[in-house]
């Protein structure tokens, strides 16, 4: 279980893992626990993330709290300069800008937590999560359970046969898997439709 650092210094968390994992369950712990402690803080998540709410970061188990929905990362400095919690959703939405900017706020002593997923549905490491990964001070990859064989999911795998990698969807159009599972899944979607999954 993380414990928060109790020193006045700025730091880097990276919550990361599949679809279903509880990524932003466990940012809303955390930004809660934070609130309690009496910090000032700010949300951010993208805009495209309208699954549940415009302007709030919500979990799949519907746990919610309120953030401002932003374009760009560039965003983010102009509106955090006088928090010293920043927390931001959905991380991979977000471009390579994103983990100069988490880099700042860490050095102006803020504490930034992170939430993303670290793969895309081919498997490939997704947006700026492998820069942020490798800068932060803190990782925790959460997993959820394989919606095929019910062993421990580390895998977004694709329903619907399309390429697109950005693509907001729920259990409609993903679902947790496996590494076999999603393997096995792979292949079988490559059968039947040429797309290029490398």
């Amino acid at each position: 279980m993380f414990t928060e650092p109790q020193k006045e210094r700025g730091w880097i968390e990276v919550i990361c893992g599949s679809m279903f994992s509880g990524k932003t369950e466990e940012l809303i712990r955390r930004v809660r626990r934070a609130s309690i402690a009496g910090k000032r803080l700010i949300i951010f998540k993208p805009v495209i993330d309208v699954r549940y709410a415009v302007e709030e970061v919500v979990s799949h188990d519907r746990n919610s709290l309120h953030s401002t929905p932003i374009e760009s990362a560039a965003e983010i400095l102009p509106q955090a300069r006088s928090a010293e919690v920043v927390a931001i959703d959905e991380a991979q939405f977000f471009g390579e800008e994103l983990i100069e900017v988490c880099a700042k706020l860490a050095s102006m002593k803020i504490r930034v937590i992170v939430a993303g997923l670290d793969m895309d549905f081919r498997g490939n490491p997704f947006g700026p999560m492998p820069g942020l990964l490798s800068i932060a001070e803190y990782v925790t990859k959460v997993h959820a359970i394989c919606m095929q064989c019910g062993d421990i999911a580390s895998h977004t795998f694709k329903k619907v046969l399309n390429d697109q990698t950005v693509e907001v969807g729920e259990r409609d159009l993903y679902e947790a898997r496996c590494r076999n599972c999603f393997n096995l899944g792979l292949e079988e979607m490559k059968k039947q439709v040429r797309l290029d999954l490398k």
